[in-house]
């Protein structure tokens, strides 16, 4: 059968599916059987995770074990002649890795924050050297500042949104789906992202298995810190860098997209920052007032504040095949109506934590 029929790809890929599904659930299994300690800091520490007891950070290990197992099986199922001489995939590979090993050496030595940082923009440097970046600007320099700012942002952004169960496997996968439907719209099922995205979609459905409450395991930072800059490439390549028929940037859907497909870890970081300035507090240090640290306020259970950020992303995704198969011609009008929604997401969760500051300093 030849690689590139749909038959063949079909029957492929949903064996590739199925297998890495149980492959990322038997590897998380083994994990949490046979290691108890990798990412459990020291009790004496303060606790800024959402529950109190300590658990092994482990499931981003197996992220970055089917990554790297979906980019061998990519060059077995198809011609990947070229793959190795690609600079930007070649920069996509680099700077997923150093985010693993920055998350690695920060669960096993907990690593001072400016290092940390440095490592994030590194990752960023990498991929703009590598070719990938944001296309917003028409100057050069100002598209570098903004890619940094958004792989940076983003890998702290799903570090920190990182602090209940759940959460940030579940944004994760809706991230994922999304760029996902953006290749099979455009029927680019032989690109190698797309391979690469059904293995990281597989870990984390793995993984969520004992990350749903109640919890067995994190993902810690090497799982928080691979997927922020996972996703942050990812995002740029399918997301930001949006053109119309002829080639040219559409900066208004530029701009709404990104921020439907990642609308939960934006409002939630947003919101941390903005309160936390307010109350002249650092936004870098560790607190239980995130928005859905507020959700909890408000009475819901762990359980019931996962499905609400992951309804919303969901719905966000809805929204993003309603803009690419059913508004061939994008307007200021469609940018408005996203937009509106966007800020209405954001007004009710940011006035929620404004409702509870007195339940939060409880």
């Amino acid at each position: 059968m030849q690689t590139d029929t749909p038959a063949y790809i079909v029957i492929i890929f949903s064996a590739f599916f199925v297998t890495t599904i149980l492959f990322s659930f038997l590897i998380n299994g083994l994990f949490l059987k046979f290691s108890k300690t990798l990412g459990i800091r020291d009790t004496d520490n303060t606790v800024i995770r959402w529950s109190t007891q300590s658990k092994p950070a482990l499931g981003g290990i197996s992220f970055y074990i089917l990554f790297l197992l979906s980019i061998a099986c990519y060059s077995i199922f198809f011609k990947a002649d070229d793959m190795l001489s690609n600079k930007a995939f070649i920069g996509f590979l680099a700077s997923c890795t150093l985010g693993f090993i920055i998350g690695l050496a920060d669960d096993a030595y907990n690593t001072k924050p400016l290092l940390k940082f440095l490592g994030q923009v590194s990752c960023a440097i990498i991929l703009i050297v590598s070719g990938t970046y944001i296309d917003f600007f028409n100057t050069p320099i100002l598209n570098y500042i903004l890619t940094i700012f958004w792989v940076v942002g983003l890998m702290n952004s799903i570090n920190m949104l990182d602090n209940m169960d759940a959460i940030t496997a579940s944004i994760s996968i809706s991230v994922i789906l999304a760029a996902i439907l953006m290749l099979v719209l455009n029927s680019d099922y032989s690109n190698i992202h797309f391979i690469i995205l059904l293995g990281v979609l597989s870990s984390l459905l793995g993984f969520l298995f004992f990350n749903w409450h109640p919890s067995k395991m994190y993902m810690g930072d090497t799982g928080s810190q691979f997927l922020g800059v996972f996703l942050a490439a990812i995002g740029m390549t399918y997301f930001w860098n949006i053109y119309d028929g002829e080639g040219f940037r559409i900066q208004t859907k530029q701009l709404i997209i990104p921020a439907l497909v990642f609308i939960m870890p934006i409002i939630d970081t947003t919101t941390v920052v903005i309160n936390r300035l307010m109350k002249g507090q650092s936004p870098f240090v560790g607190g239980k007032d995130h928005t859905t640290h507020h959700l909890s306020y408000l009475g819901f259970t762990d359980r019931q504040v996962a499905w609400i950020f992951l309804d919303l992303s969901l719905l966000s995704l809805l929204f993003l095949i309603l803009i690419e198969a059913f508004i061939p011609n994008w307007d200021y009008i469609h940018f408005a109506i996203f937009a509106l929604y966007f800020l209405l997401v954001f007004g009710v969760l940011y006035g929620i934590t404004r409702k509870n500051k007195d339940k939060e300093a409880q």
